[in-house]
């Protein structure tokens, strides 16, 4: 299970570093062209908290420095991913929609895995001075 969360987690990190990075740091006029009316500031904030998410979803687990952070990442990302569903259904564009839908519902197995499921990851021990 625990090979599972990890290749899920890395999918996930990828598909929101990549998807993060196309909002983010687009300019802004190509991302007003190509935004259906959603407001263009809350693409890129969008862009940049997913950006985050996908930074969350590995880096804590990874180093087990602070590793709550992770499913805390998993669980705004299923935030994003409700926001950007419902949004997509209202522009009509039922194939976006499904993709987000299933991003979302991956970060919340994630979100569970690591809070209290089988691949929760415990802190690094602190470090014990030299004698």
């Amino acid at each position: 299970m625990r090979i599972a969360v990890w290749v899920i987690s890395g999918l996930l990190a990828l598909y929101f570093l990549f998807v993060g990075s196309s909002k983010a740091f687009v300019s802004w006029e190509s991302l007003e062209a190509l935004s259906l009316g959603v407001p263009v500031i809350l693409l890129k904030i969008a862009g940049f908290a997913e950006i985050a998410g996908a930074i969350g979803l590995i880096v804590p687990a990874a180093t087990r420095v602070l590793p709550i952070l992770t499913p805390i990442a998993a669980i705004g990302l299923v935030g994003t991913m409700i926001g950007a569903t419902a949004i997509n259904i209202g522009l009509g564009q039922p194939s976006v929609a499904a993709t987000t839908g299933l991003a979302g519902l991956l970060s919340a197995f994630v979100a569970w895995a690591r809070l209290a499921g089988p691949a929760k990851v415990t802190p690094r021990a602190p470090a014990t001075p030299a004698a």
